[in-house]
């Protein structure tokens, strides 16, 4: 296979490993940067150029880790070479919708999936009432568009939630405001989904004085054992989602597991470090598949057409 990977940085950890993995296996892997790619939207022919006048060919199939600033952008680029024949690891829909978090949430729920109760609003007259919607104080309130546990606040009074709230309202900010599942006791679940099933998971416990389990927050990281119903939520959440490759985030709670975020583009150090398991060997194996049985489809339907 030709890959391309979709990074704006070749010695990131996850690209790199990803580069590794493919090579192993006899394919040729390449990084190309979203934002250095430019295209041509036409009817007969798309095309994506590179860093000049280079047009970008011969590609059987991207990665894309698209980061989350540039969110808008990479998806162009990835839809561009989803038109002009490449199969995605992730499709650009499935991408898309894992990360309107609002969006992801409204999907799971529609599935019956575990949440934890989860409020939106936009005017200043309802903080009272989606306080009391997500059961009251201690309560969670985090922007959409937040990242590794930025945007994230924990407001312990009705007071200060609504102080918090109101602040980011006037930012013209947009929040969710969720409960807080207090005998998770700061930890969460990382659960690495490839195809139809979870190939590692770790735990992640808050440093003491932190309720965000983030190890860029310098939470603690160690191998989980899943029970059935965890895995077979996780599976099912990024099935929900539309994608073959998600970290899906998990909170134990008293009335089972409760989806906290689905990560379309989920790093590999924290995961393969902690539990040994070579992730992206994985991922590569999955998109190998994937590939060959797109292939033979093809095969099959020129045949058919013939």
């Amino acid at each position: 296979m030709r890959v391309a990977i979709l990074s704006q940085n070749s010695k990131l950890y996850s690209t790199a490993r990803l580069v590794e993995a493919l090579e192993i296996r006899k394919h040729k892997a390449r990084v190309i940067n979203p934002l250095r790619c430019y295209m041509d939207v036409t009817s007969t022919k798309p095309e994506i150029h590179y860093r000049g006048e280079e047009v970008l060919r011969n590609f059987d199939a991207v990665i894309p880790r698209i980061g989350a600033s540039i969110t808008f952008y990479g998806l162009a680029v990835l839809r561009q070479l989803e038109l002009m024949g490449l199969h995605s690891l992730n499709s650009s829909d499935g991408f898309a919708r894992a990360r309107d978090k609002l969006h992801s949430l409204q999907l799971l729920s529609k599935s019956n999936i575990g949440l934890p109760t989860t409020a939106f609003a936009r005017a200043a007259d309802d903080i009272d009432d989606i306080i009391k919607i997500v059961g009251g104080p201690p309560l969670i309130v985090k922007l959409i568009e937040g990242t590794q546990g930025k945007g994230v606040v924990l407001a312990e009074t009705t007071k200060a939630a609504a102080s918090v709230i109101q602040a980011f309202q006037e930012l013209d900010a947009n929040i969710l405001v969720q409960e807080f599942i207090k005998e998770a006791a700061g930890a969460d679940l990382r659960c690495f989904v490839v195809g139809n099933q979870v190939v590692a998971a770790m735990q992640r416990k808050a440093r003491e004085g932190e309720f965000r389990a983030n190890l860029h927050r310098g939470a603690t990281a160690s191998i989980a054992e899943l029970t059935e119903e965890e895995q077979n939520t996780a599976v099912q959440a990024a099935k929900i989602m539309g994608l073959g490759v998600a970290g899906v985030d998990i909170l134990r709670s008293s009335r089972g597991p409760l989806v906290l975020e689905i990560n379309a583009s989920p790093g590999l150090e924290g995961i393969e470090k902690t539990t040994g398991v070579d992730v992206a060997g994985k991922i590569v194996e999955y998109l190998e598949k994937k590939v060959i049985r797109r292939e033979h489809k093809g095969q099959k339907n020129q045949k058919a057409s013939a």
